[in-house]
């Protein structure tokens, strides 16, 4: 079977993300500005600066460091590959992204901001819940140790989006779609595998797999 192709949309950091996709068996692509092009198997939205609240009918009230054209090119890269039923791997400003294309909205800066963005360049780590019935209760079990580098979190789900683990009870840390091949975290697995990997979090290449095993299935059952 040829290797699975995925396209990469982000500007920082970017070789962290090609090296798990890579190393976890796809060819990885990383382009920005990205076009439109659905000719891949599937779509990584990866990590950055925030979201304009403008998007979620919101002014802005503790969103920083605003990139008005990556909102929109990936924003229209999120489109295209829904329209045409590809899987979508959200991470972390790609995860809250989704949520706020399907109708969501955030908590612009949390109250616990300090518990989950980085300290001296370093990603804090804490403990997160799953669902076992969950694509990270089955990868990890319900009890998950995860790395964080964020200070906003999803608030109002999106039409469709299924929250399937949290922090505290609080925040929503994953997402599944329930009818399409899309699903989202708010860490940073690709910070916490191959050269990035650390003992202290869970090996994030699982989820990297996972998502290559999703583009596969899709690929195949559209023959």
């Amino acid at each position: 079977m040829e290797k699975i192709r995925l396209l990469l949309s982000g500007n920082k950091r970017i070789e962290n993300y090609v090296e798990a996709a890579t190393r976890s068996g796809a060819e990885a692509y990383a382009d920005y500005p990205p076009k439109p092009d659905t000719s891949y198997d599937g779509l990584i939205l990866c990590g950055g600066s925030d979201v304009d609240p403008k998007y979620y009918n919101e002014e802005i009230d503790g969103s920083t460091g605003i990139d008005a054209e990556r909102d929109e090119i990936e924003f229209a890269l999120l489109k295209a590959y829904v329209e045409a039923g590809k899987p979508v791997f959200g991470i972390c400003r790609g995860f809250q992204l989704i949520n706020i294309f399907f109708g969501g909205t955030l908590y612009q800066d949390i109250e616990e901001a300090d518990l989950h963005r980085q300290i001296n360049f370093v990603d804090s780590v804490h403990s997160i819940t799953a669902d076992k019935n969950s694509v990270i209760g089955r990868l990890f079990g319900q009890n998950v140790s995860i790395n964080s580098s964020h200070h906003q979190a999803l608030k109002k789900l999106g039409n469709g989006i299924r929250a399937t683990a949290f922090w505290e009870n609080k925040y929503v840390e994953a997402i599944e779609h329930t009818e399409l091949p899309i699903i989202g975290v708010q860490w940073h697995p690709e910070r916490t595998c191959y050269s990035n990997a650390r003992p202290d979090t869970c090996d994030g290449s699982l989820l990297f797999k996972h998502f290559i095993k999703m583009c596969e299935e899709h690929k195949s059952n559209k023959g």
